[in-house]
């Protein structure tokens, strides 16, 4: 007589119902675009759609664990199928997109990758990022295995399409090995965190090059604490080196995350081996690791040495105006602005100095987070937007599953007689608070910074009712030294062009006063038609770095409609 077929257990049925829901968000808006003109698409949708409701009940009703698992399979195929027809629909991209197709087109045409600023791609309404020396970045900034990806697609097309599509395969591809690698009961997980509520397809369909070095973290990630069990790297661990390798090639977000890798890396297998054995380990995937991202950048290296060095580190080095939703909101929404911007700086370094430092002192407790700790030091940076840590949310959940705590019950944990003694609690306490002190202060410092300039409108030229073409305003310098102020215009959480000085001084000296008139990059700007909308003037200035916000009125006009 036949055993009876072991059932689904109850979370493995809600796991799978979830991934099933999560395929609903975004979906309406793809199909009402697809049915005004490309019919199959919306077709294709609209069988997802039964596909969605057939699995939901199947997820709930199967008896089976085999004909769960196959629910999930189904539920796999059913996100990548969407997640192709978003980007039939939608493979424009954005300015990464934009930027990474031009250095593949210049790459193919043996131009010079770096260093080349291309405006001409922001000409039809990509965003731009704003430095406070009051212009944009329009060069490459990244490292160059996403253009070298992207050369054999050219052929997609125009615009951004060619690395969009690069971005989502890597995403699908990613998805499906994460998916065949997490345990039979995790796989919907897998389907949810990379192709569930929409978020990270849509940064695939942005031409994100962090989607592409996401894809090759996602197999160093899962299991990571097995790396060179037993002292040998084996085929798999010379592969995951090879992966760190070039993910760190693709995008800088993963230099971030090597670090901490490495470390847990040596915690662990110093437990089983001992000290020297563990960092032999360590040295063959960083000397793995390396060897391929030289030989990734190798050719560029040789080319534009230069260029390429400012270029793969410019997100560090151009001087990006504040954005994001971390802790430079305060600077940006809730005070006057700051004359210590650079702390947002020092902190966020300081912060991921520390935590790495927690990490090596205990492993045993944070190991399992060490896909999440990274990110933490972005919320304290000056570009802290959140799909710096959404987008490598895959990785948290690999780590959840495969990088359990029982992993790190033998990890080497320094313990000097301090830590160790009587008193061991409130010491390791104290040690903690130590080590994130210096990030905290300067946070504080940041935050607790004043505005350097006092700015107050004098005259505003109305284009119409609604419309300014000019604003004039008294600039007052509080600080020591001259600033060179640029202006800029919002009425939301973004960033504007900035506006051109046509009259005035282009640097206030030190405790001094000038009149300036400027006017907006487009010629003009639109006043808001909700009265509730505040009007806000930024200042930034490069050296310091610094910001002034000033609510500002420029609805009533100072002067005769021109």
């Amino acid at each position: 007589m036949s055993a009876t077929p072991e059932p689904p257990a109850q979370w493995h049925r809600v796991l799978t119902l979830l991934a099933t829901i999560s395929l609903f968000i975004g979906t309406r808006s793809v199909w009402t675009q697809a049915a005004s003109h490309r019919f199959l698409v919306a077709a294709i949708i609209s069988i997802c759609y039964a596909s969605i409701l057939v699995c939901g009940a199947l997820a709930l009703i199967v008896h089976r664990a085999r004909s769960l698992a196959r629910v999930d399979l189904v539920v796999l195929v059913t996100a990548v199928t969407l997640t192709l027809c978003a980007w039939v629909m939608n493979h424009n991209g954005s300015d990464e997109a934009l930027l990474t197709t031009q250095a593949a087109r210049e790459l193919v045409a043996g131009h010079a990758v770096y260093g080349n600023p291309w405006p001409w791609l922001f000409d039809h309404g990509a965003a731009l990022t704003p430095t406070v020396t009051g212009g944009y970045d329009f060069t490459y900034g990244y490292p160059p295995l996403a253009p070298l990806l992207t050369a054999p697609l050219l052929w997609l097309g125009h615009g951004g399409a060619p690395a969009t599509a690069l971005s989502t395969g890597a995403l699908v591809v990613g998805t499906v090995l994460l998916w065949r690698l997490l345990p039979t009961p995790w796989r919907s997980a897998a389907t949810m965190a990379c192709l569930g509520f929409g978020f990270l397809p849509t940064y695939g369909r942005l031409g994100y090059p962090a989607i592409t070095a996401l894809a090759l973290l996602i197999p160093v990630v899962v299991g990571w604490p097995r790396i060179g069990r037993g002292g040998r790297l084996g085929t798999s661990g010379l592969a995951r080196a090879a992966c760190l390798g070039a993910a760190c090639a693709a995008q800088q977000l993963p230099w971030f995350l090597a670090p901490f890798l490495l470390a847990g890396v040596y915690a662990v297998r110093r437990g089983e081996l001992g000290g020297r054995a563990a960092a032999q380990v360590v040295l063959r995937i960083t000397g793995v690791a390396v060897t391929v991202w030289l030989l990734i950048n190798t050719y560029f290296i040789v080319s534009e040495p230069g260029p390429w060095l400012k270029g793969v580190a410019l997100p560090l080095t151009q001087g990006a105006v504040l954005h994001g939703q971390g802790l430079v909101g305060v600077s940006l929404y809730f005070t006057d602005g700051s004359d210590r911007l650079d702390w947002y700086g020092h902190a966020s370094l300081l912060l991921a100095a520390g935590l790495l430092a927690l990490l090596v002192l205990f492993p045993r407790r944070l190991g399992p987070a060490v896909t999440v700790l990274p990110w933490c030091a972005f919320f304290l940076a000056t570009r802290s937007q959140d799909g710096y840590y959404l987008m490598m949310t895959p990785l948290w959940l690999a780590a959840a599953v495969t990088a359990p705590p029982s992993e790190f019950a033998g990890a080497w944990q320094p313990r000097p007689r301090p830590l160790a003694g009587r008193h061991g609690r409130a010491v390791r306490i104290a040690a903690a608070a130590l080590v994130l002190g210096p990030a905290l202060v300067s946070a504080g410092i940041a935050v607790t910074g004043s505005a350097p300039l006092r700015v107050t409108v004098v005259g505003v030229r109305h284009v119409g009712v609604r419309s300014v073409s000019r604003v004039t305003v008294r600039v007052v310098n509080t600080e020591a030294g001259a600033l060179a102020p640029h202006y800029m215009v919002t009425t939301g959480q973004g960033m504007n062009k900035f506006w051109t000085v046509v009259r005035g001084p282009a640097v206030v000296p030190a405790h001094g006063t000038a009149t300036v008139t400027i006017r907006p990059a487009d010629g003009w700007f639109r006043l808001p038609t909700k009265p509730t909308t505040r009007v806000r003037l930024r200042i930034f200035t490069p050296s310091p770095q610094t910001l002034t916000n000033t609510y500002v009125h420029l609805n009533v006009p100072a002067s005769r409609p021109s």
